[in-house]
């Protein structure tokens, strides 16, 4: 620790132009001198003395320092680069602390000149010094802690996944390539593992009459090898054809086992790091999302629908490019929470997922309690949401709620309506008198079409008569009656006419 003490203050407030007084050490010890000089006795003192600046707080040794040099000048400030250690040291020894942009422009004059204030010190000794504690506080700062790692499941996740590719290729390869010689045995045997522990053993088809293999087949499998062995429809292949599918089914048999092993060591990172991430998707969709992501630090910072998509962002600016529906669910689509409902409610299941995921993720990375508590509540939490999306959250409002509510049978009482297709007729109406008359009369001349109308318009005047007139209509003259009466006979001459039926 060095204390300078300022020598000309009315400098000070050129903020602007405070750096021209920094420019030579010559013009820096004008403003400033050194007042008190604090050496550490090694670099683990220091670099406790640094941990507690760059976190606010007033170690021992400045906290003694300070009441033994600054508490004499007692009326004087003091300048401090941080706020919040200016109001530590405050409260705790009740001295006057100044922070503002003034004395940031000071410390970075100070910073620069530090060679010129403080003499003694080579420059090669400091640049050595300054650099040793750099790499100390950047060893303190990443709190380097083995059982802490997201590397390691980032490495594993990432070689799991080429290791599937990898055995799917080589077991296709496997099945292809003997399947020319035993092309029976493919159809018999589904289980790849099993069906290259077998080709293993036995090698040539001929030798499966005389070789045991119940320690990798069930006795009824067994059996059925053996039978479609004698009568296979493959070609013969050689020593040295048969040789090679061995050892091609040896590179399977060993990739298998390591992939199990490798598994095992993912599912133990994984609970020791994000027990409850682990407990709430698996252990392979936790791991892959801390990939995606980058690290566990980087995934807490994401929110829950940023971790509800992770995975589907091509997806995601495919849709919103085309203004089409975006994606539900990226990686944790495989979660089994979301596997075990039905293609209705994933959606709503995957949201809530992701939330109660991004709670955990948090919980993990930041938290310093190592238990699958809160994974495991929040679980139960999604499982009751998802029995009750099922049930279609059909539950009684009063009583217990527990029990189911009953609904009555649906039954449609709305009426039926027939159309009537009498109304579409413009035709009069007949009566059926009228129609067996006519009936009976269908050979009989019909009177001429004058004496016709003159016989509906009778009618006509009778319906009439019948009904209450509501109106006063003009009476005609008679005179005018008779002249229509002749018009209309000379319009309608005396012509026989076709009934219609």
């Amino acid at each position: 620790f060095f204390f300078l003490q300022v020598l000309n203050e009315k400098k000070l407030q050129e903020v602007d132009s405070l750096w021209k007084e920094f420019e030579t050490p010559e013009k820096a010890n004008k403003i400033v001198k050194l007042k008190h000089f604090e050496k550490f006795q090694d670099t683990t003192e220091a670099l406790a003395a640094s941990t507690a600046l760059v976190e606010g707080k007033l170690s021992k040794n400045l906290k003694k320092i300070l009441k033994k040099i600054v508490a004499k000048d007692a009326h004087e400030q003091l300048a401090v680069a941080d706020a919040k250690l200016g109001g530590v040291i405050k409260d705790k020894l009740n001295l006057s602390c100044i922070h503002s942009p003034m004395v940031t422009e000071l410390m970075r004059g100070i910073r620069s000149q530090i060679e010129g204030l403080i003499t003694g010190l080579p420059s090669r000794e400091m640049a050595a010094m300054c650099l040793g504690l750099a790499h100390s506080l950047s060893r303190y700062k990443l709190k380097f802690s083995p059982d802490k790692v997201d590397t390691m499941i980032i490495q594993a996740i990432s070689l799991l996944d080429d290791l599937d590719k990898e055995l799917n290729n080589y077991i296709m390869r496997c099945r292809e390539w003997y399947g020319w010689h035993f092309p029976e045995l493919g159809k018999i045997i589904t289980d790849n593992l099993t069906y290259c522990k077998c080709v293993r053993k036995v090698g040539d088809r001929s030798n499966f009459a005389s070789s045991d293999v119940s320690d990798i087949l069930p006795e009824e499998i067994e059996e059925d090898v053996k039978a479609a062995a004698e009568i296979s429809m493959g070609t013969e292949v050689s020593e040295e054809d048969i040789n090679n599918i061995i050892h091609l089914c040896d590179q399977v048999i060993e990739i298998s086992e390591y992939r199990t092993q490798l598994y095992d060591y993912l599912k133990n990172r994984m609970m020791a790091i994000a027990p409850n991430l682990t407990v709430m998707v698996g252990e392979l969709v936790g791991a892959r999302l801390i990939a995606h992501a980058g690290s566990l630090l980087n995934l807490a910072k994401h929110p829950a629908s940023t971790v509800q998509l992770l995975g589907a962002e091509k997806a995601l600016f495919r849709a919103l490019k085309t203004k089409r529906d975006t994606p539900k669910f990226g990686l944790i689509y495989h979660a089994s929470l979301v596997g075990q409902t039905n293609a209705k409610n994933k959606g709503k299941i995957s949201r809530m997922l992701a939330a109660k995921t991004a709670l955990t993720i948090r919980y993990d990375a930041l938290g310093e309690n190592t238990s699958a508590e809160m994974g495991a509540e929040n679980r139960l939490k999604v499982e009751t949401r998802l029995r009750t999306l099922e049930e279609r959250g059909i539950r009684r409002i009063s009583g217990t709620g527990k029990a189911l509510a009953k609904t009555d049978k649906y039954q449609n009482k709305s009426e039926v309506k027939v159309f009537d297709p009498s109304g579409d007729s413009t035709l009069p109406v007949v009566s059926k008198k009228r129609k067996i008359q006519e009936v009976e009369e269908q050979d009989t001349e019909v009177p001429v079409k004058a004496k016709k109308f003159k016989a509906e318009m009778k009618e006509g005047t009778a319906v009439e008569d019948d009904e209450p007139v509501k109106k006063k209509k003009k009476k005609k003259n008679k005179e005018k009656q008779a002249e229509e009466e002749e018009v209309l006979s000379e319009e309608f001459p005396t012509s026989p006419t076709v009934e219609v039926r």
